[in-house]
């Protein structure tokens, strides 16, 4: 066999030890040193003959009559701003589904009078008269539209007016008593 027949000769990788060279801690050595709890008379720890301060008490009693009030608060609170997001949702939803009615409404008419203008255009027995139609056409789709635009700001309008007033009066409401 030739030289270039043989297979090349390969390094065995390195040992984490050649690369790290650190010494190494054998943990079959290592003893953890015992420790014993201290033993102690439960006896000598009965609570129930220790005697509470009557400030303490009281301390006790005051904290806990301001915790229950802080309590009620709360869910007091928690209620009425449940009860005012839905009364918002249901004002808010009334009022896009008005606005969503009116600008079908509104696309219904538009379609309408695109099919009048074609058939009108059909009938047409000249180019001016075509002018003429496609002129008035316009105008008119034209006023339509700023009219149905005019509408549908309003109806927008609205129902952001009647959606936020009452969220806005109950803030107002909030704020007042949380700064007295």
């Amino acid at each position: 066999m030739s030289q270039a027949a043989k297979a090349p000769k390969t390094e065995k990788p390195a040992t984490a030890a050649q690369v790290f060279p650190f010494p190494t801690f054998d943990m079959t050595k290592f003893e953890m040193p015992k420790f014993e709890m201290p033993k102690f008379d439960g006896a000598a720890f009965d609570l129930s003959k220790m005697e509470v301060p009557a400030a303490m008490r009281e301390a006790a009693d005051k904290a806990v009559a301001q915790m229950k009030d802080g309590y009620a608060k709360m869910k007091a609170a928690a209620e009425e701003t449940t009860d005012l997001v839905e009364d918002t949702y249901v004002t808010a939803s009334a009022g896009m589904k008005d606005f969503h009615l009116k600008s079908l409404e509104a696309a219904r008419t538009n379609m309408n009078a695109s099919f009048d203008h074609a058939r009108d255009l059909m009938g047409a027995k000249s180019l001016a008269e075509v002018i003429e139609l496609q002129t008035a056409f316009v105008r008119k789709a034209f006023e339509t539209m700023q009219t149905q635009g005019k509408d549908l700001t309003a109806l927008a309008q609205k129902t952001a007016t009647e959606t936020i007033e009452p969220v806005k009066e109950k803030v107002g409401k909030v704020l007042k008593t949380a700064t007295a």
